[in-house]
């Protein structure tokens, strides 16, 4: 059948869609009252999308299964250690012919389904992601479109199916990550290099992955569909829009992660801006420094030890506070925290992670209050833990208190706080009979005082603090200037974080004052000037010292070469590298032009370095802002300048920096290496008076 012939299909099958079905009576937090009629995003109202999202916001807490073939090895091939989990097939390059017959030997026995749920249940997880399918394309369902799938084994049984059925018995949300790589398909491309099969068309690939998303949507009905394995370069942008939009016309309810498209920005998960599909990021064993802006939905997915997948030498498990200290890190920061669980080939749990996740849930179950339903801290920082909130019926405002670490002299500061409390005590969710603990103000400052006993668990103490109306806290106020140095005179922007309050500031370095700082939004700089700045309410101090350093510096000349072309030269190397200096000696492996900087002429997948040099045209004199989006290292030299140091082995990641530069040509080279894994290589500048990164026009490179 057509691949537009399956997608009307499906389009007007929407309408029979399996609404997912009710709970239990008890859990009153499952979702309902979700919008029934076919949208695409671009038609989607905020409301209805807040109403989609609203069960999963308020869940803020999900267990990952990874479980498949991968299990019987648990981490051994041929009788060798060689690690590798879910990704063993490609981890000691197996052929897939030799992996496939790994199905016969699938036979689960000691499988429960009622078990798992009852376990993620007990640790107070809302929902529970299972792989449908890994990237070696084995799948736990009996699918109509492959053999390879678990009805040929000789467990035979429906483990998707089971499993949907067991978690909304317990009132837990069932959802399913399905791979968009599957290294065992005949038609999905890249191939690995020792996959010698003939043929592969990603087109008739992705037709075959649609049809499996219709049955696993119309069998199941996932409240979530979580994807992986975008980043081949097979994966195309109109794929990810085409697949988004596809399942939502089936079921409009669905959430679907930001993986299902090409926008996603390495392991810490945001989505680049450019119309990419996806409702919420996914930070990868991370979990974001300070949260992600306030309206971006995004979940932390992190390994209870250090694989996804079952390798039975792997008893490297995080603790339980530490666990428990992850999920409120991840609370107070807006996200949600999807923990997972590797079965062995039997089926079962492994004892650790079965102990922590017990642990986890005695936590949970007097604590619960401060993770289901809250939003992230309004606090930017607390010396003793973290802050969750929620709403009160009345308008007011609860704060959940985390205490990690008992202050010294038993205090608890919440700096910057002017909202009035709703009494003037507060108290222990974990031990309302305690008694009120008393709260006073100090300055700015709310202050709760802690009996000596107060620390009811040592992993984290929960104080209830309510406020009057939502917490205003006051910080430090934002200076809106992006670049540290600056050619002619400019003026500074300082902006207030609230209208409450009033800023001061002082440019010769000294601490500002209500009295002798100066009162002013603007103010004019014409000279190398460290700037400080700081809030005051009712001439009291608030929220820290905000301090930036701005240098006058003069332009870097231009140079005129005696002969320019167009383009850039470049140079390739061989290795396993690990820092861009690695392959300074290095013998080159070949050389060439290339119009701009992208990775046209890598050698190989894996372990190889590229150099560019040339000049770039800068089109008008001025302080410009250069970024290098790299997976491995990377850096950018303009003149003798490291304008971008992007070093070092890691996922794609973005960094930036600035330099003054006259209208005319500048010498440049960027040097790039790629360790393992993804490869990826993006230079862009922004230009003076611009916070707007763009690709660099190719014009612009010469040489």
């Amino acid at each position: 059948m057509p691949l537009q012939t399956t997608l009307l299909a499906i389009a007007l099958a929407a309408s029979n869609t399996p609404s997912i079905p009710a709970p239990p009576p008890d859990a009153d937090w499952w979702p309902t009252d979700l919008p029934a009629r076919v949208v695409t995003p671009l038609e989607e109202t905020p409301a209805e999308h807040d109403a989609r999202m609203a069960w999963w916001r308020e869940a803020r807490f999900g267990m990952f299964i990874h479980w498949g073939l991968y299990a019987i090895p648990g981490g051994y091939w041929e009788g060798r250690r060689t690690g590798g989990a879910e990704w063993i097939l490609n981890t000691v390059k197996i052929h897939p012919d030799d992996y496939m017959a790994l199905q016969s030997q699938f036979d689960p026995v000691d499988f429960d389904a009622t078990e798992w749920a009852i376990i993620a249940k007990n640790a107070g997880m809302r929902y529970l992601v299972l792989t449908s399918k890994h990237h070696d394309g084995f799948c736990l369902w009996p699918s109509d479109f492959t053999t390879f799938d678990v009805e040929g084994t000789p467990f035979e049984r429906d483990i998707l199916g089971e499993l949907v059925e067991a978690c909304r018995a317990e009132g837990v949300v069932p959802c399913l990550y399905h791979s968009i790589m599957d290294w065992t398909h005949p038609d999905y491309l890249p191939r690995r290099a020792w996959d010698d099969r003939p043929g592969g068309d990603h087109d008739r690939y992705v037709e075959h992955l649609h049809r499996q998303l219709e049955e696993l949507i119309e069998r199941y009905g996932p409240g979530v569909l979580w994807f992986d394995g975008e980043w081949e370069g097979s994966w195309t942008h109109a794929d990810g829009q085409r697949t988004y939009d596809l399942i939502r016309r089936i079921d409009p309810r669905i959430i679907v992660n930001n993986r299902v498209d090409t926008g996603r920005t390495g392991m810490a998960g945001l989505t680049r801006a450019g119309g990419y599909r996806g409702d919420f990021g996914t930070p990868e064993q991370e979990i974001p420094a300070n949260g992600l802006p306030e309206g971006v939905d995004w979940e932390t997915c992190m390994t209870m030890n250090r694989s996804w997948g079952y390798q039975s030498f792997d008893l490297a498990y995080k603790t339980t506070s530490d666990l428990v200290r992850k999920l409120v890190d991840i609370a107070s920061k807006g996200g949600n925290f999807l923990l997972n669980v590797g079965p062995d080939e039997r089926g079962r749990f492994p004892l650790q992670a079965k102990e922590r996740l017990a642990g986890v849930g005695r936590w949970m179950s007097v604590n619960d209050d401060s993770i289901h339903g809250t939003r992230a801290s309004p606090f930017p920082t607390l010396d003793w833990g973290r802050c969750t909130r929620s709403s009160l019926p009345d308008g007011g405002e609860r704060l959940y208190l985390h205490v990690f670490d008992r202050p010294e002299d038993g205090v608890l500061r919440l700096p910057g706080l002017l909202t009035r409390p709703m009494h003037d005590a507060a108290n222990l969710l974990a031990a309302p009979a305690a008694g009120r603990l008393r709260v006073e103000r100090d300055g700015a400052d709310l202050t709760i005082e802690l009996p000596a006993d107060a620390m009811v668990d040592p992993i984290d103490t929960v104080v209830i603090l309510d406020l009057v109306a939502p917490a205003l806290v006051v910080e430090g106020p934002r200076i809106a200037m992006a670049s540290g140095i600056f050619i002619d005179p400019f003026t500074i922007t300082i902006e207030s974080p609230d209208p409450t309050v009033q800023i001061r500031s002082t440019t010769d370095g000294s601490d500002p004052t209500f009295e002798l700082g100066v009162d002013a939004a603007r103010i004019e700089i014409d000279r190398t000037t460290t700037l400080r700045t700081r809030c005051f309410h009712e001439g009291e101090p608030v929220g820290a010292v905000v301090e930036r350093r701005f240098e006058r510096v003069k332009p870097i000349g231009s140079v005129q070469p005696f002969v320019i072309r167009d383009g850039l030269a470049w140079r390739t190397f061989l290795g396993e590298f690990e820092r861009v200096s690695d392959f300074a000696g290095a013998a080159t492996e070949a050389e060439g032009v290339v119009a701009t900087v992208d990775l046209s002429m890598q050698p190989r997948d894996e372990n190889f370095a590229v150099t560019f040099t040339g000049f770039i045209e800068i089109p008008a004199t001025g302080v410009w802002a250069f970024a290098l989006d790299s997976d491995d290292g990377s850096t950018l030299r303009i003149h003798e300048s490291v304008v971008v140091d992007n070093d070092g082995l890691h996922s794609a990641l973005e960094k930036s920096g600035t330099i003054a530069l006259e209208a005319g040509l500048h010498p440049i080279r960027i040097d790039y290496f790629e360790g393992t894994g993804q490869d990826d290589l993006i230079l862009k500048w922004s230009s003076p008076g611009s916070d707007t990164f763009m690709r660099i026009p190719t014009e612009r490179f010469k040489r």
